[in-house]
C-alpha cells in the first residue's frame, strides 16, 4: 500500500493520467452528444481510427498540426453523416449501422495507408504537439507539473467538455438536443426538426470522436499504427453510462480510467511486476472500471428515446 501511495502522490503520475484521459474525453463527449439526441453510435471505435490516421497523414503531407486536427474532425463528420443518414431518416438498426461504420472506417484507414505508403515497413514519424508550459502556473510545485505542462490539445479536451456542458444545459440548442433524446414527439410539436437535430448531433459528435483518435497520433505518439486505438472507443461508450449522460461526470470517469491505466504501468515497474503476470496489470484498469460502472450506473437516468427511431406522425 505504501508503494501505491507513493505513486499516487507523485506529480508525474497525475500528469500521465491527464494525458491518457485527453483522447477519452474527446471521444466520450462526442458519444455523449450523440446519445443525448437519442442515437447510439457504435461506430466510435472505427471513427477514432480514421481520425488518428487522417490527422497524422495530413501532417505527414505537410499541413500544420492544427490543420491535421481539422482534417480529422472533418473525416469523423463524414462518417457521422453516413451513420446519421442510415439511422435517423431511414431508421435502420443503430447497432448494425454502428458496427458497420467501425469496420468501414477501420478498413478505409488501412486501405489508404497501404495505398499511399506501399513500401513503408515502419510507420513514418511526424513532429507532434509539444508540451506547453503555462506562464506563471507551470512553476507551481506539484500542480505545475501535473496540470500546466500539457500539450495544447489536452487543454482543448477539457475545454470541449466544459463547452459541451454549457451548451447542453445553458442554451436553447442544448435544450432542443436533449428534448429530441427524451421525447421527440413533444419536440416536434414545438416545431423542432427531430431529424435535423439528431443528424447534427451525430455529425458533430463523430467529429469529436475522430479528434480523440487524432490526439493519439498528433500528441501522444508521433506515428500511426493500426492497433493504437486498442478498444478505447468501447471504453468511451461505457464512460457515457458511468457519467450518467452528463459531460462533467463523463470527463471525471475518463480521468478515473486513465488513473487506473497510469497506475498499472507504474506497478509493472515495481517488485510487484516481477512476481505477478503482466496480464493482470493490463486487465486492472478494465476490471476496476467495470466495478465503478456497476456502482455508478445503477442510478443513472437513460435518455428515454435513446435508440428509438422517430417517424413523424407516430406516437
Amino acid at each position: 500500500m505504501s508503494l501505491i501511495w507513493d505513486i499516487l502522490i507523485s506529480a508525474s503520475f497525475w500528469a500521465a493520467t491527464i494525458r491518457i484521459a485527453s483522447p477519452l474525453i474527446f471521444a466520450t463527449i462526442g458519444e455523449l452528444i450523440c446519445e443525448r439526441a437519442g442515437v447510439l453510435n457504435l461506430g466510435i471505435e472505427g471513427i477514432m481510427v480514421i481520425g488518428a490516421f487522417a490527422g497524422w497523414f495530413a501532417v505527414y503531407l505537410g499541413l500544420p498540426l492544427w490543420m491535421g486536427v481539422g482534417v480529422a474532425f472533418v473525416a469523423g463528420m463524414a462518417f457521422g453523416l453516413l451513420h446519421s443518414i442510415l439511422t435517423v431518416p431511414f431508421g435502420l438498426s443503430q447497432h448494425v449501422v454502428g458496427l458497420g461504420i467501425t469496420m468501414l472506417a477501420t478498413a478505409t484507414a488501412a486501405f489508404t495507408y497501404r495505398l499511399a505508403l506501399p513500401e513503408v515497413t515502419s510507420p513514418p514519424r511526424i513532429e507532434p504537439f509539444q508540451p506547453w508550459n503555462v506562464p506563471g502556473l507551470s512553476d507551481i510545485p506539484f500542480f505545475g507539473e501535473a496540470l500546466f505542462r500539457q500539450t495544447s490539445l489536452t487543454y482543448a479536451a477539457f475545454g470541449v467538455a466544459i463547452l459541451t456542458a454549457l451548451v447542453l444545459y445553458r442554451t436553447p440548442l442544448g435544450l432542443a438536443v436533449r428534448s429530441v433524446g427524451e421525447n421527440p414527439a413533444a419536440a416536434a410539436a414545438q416545431g423542432l426538426s427531430v431529424t435535423g437535430l439528431r443528424m447534427g448531433a451525430v455529425i458533430v459528435g463523430s467529429g469529436l470522436m475522430a479528434v480523440g483518435g487524432a490526439f493519439l497520433t498528433l500528441s501522444a505518439f508521433s506515428s500511426f499504427f493500426f492497433d493504437m486505438v486498442n478498444g478505447r472507443g468501447w471504453i468511451c461508450i461505457a464512460l457515457v453510462v458511468f457519467g450518467a449522460w452528463q459531460p462533467g461526470k463523463a470527463a471525471l470517469g475518463a480521468l478515473l480510467f486513465a488513473a487506473f491505466d497510469a497506475l498499472q504501468v507504474r506497478l509493472q515497474q515495481t517488485p510487484m511486476g516481477a512476481v505477478l503476470p503482466y496480464q493482470l496489470f493490463l486487465a486492472m484498469p478494465y476490471l476496476l472500471s467495470i466495478l465503478a460502472l456497476v456502482v455508478m450506473s445503477r442510478r443513472a437516468e437513460v435518455p428515454q428515446a435513446l435508440m428509438v427511431p422517430y417517424n413523424k406522425g407516430e406516437r
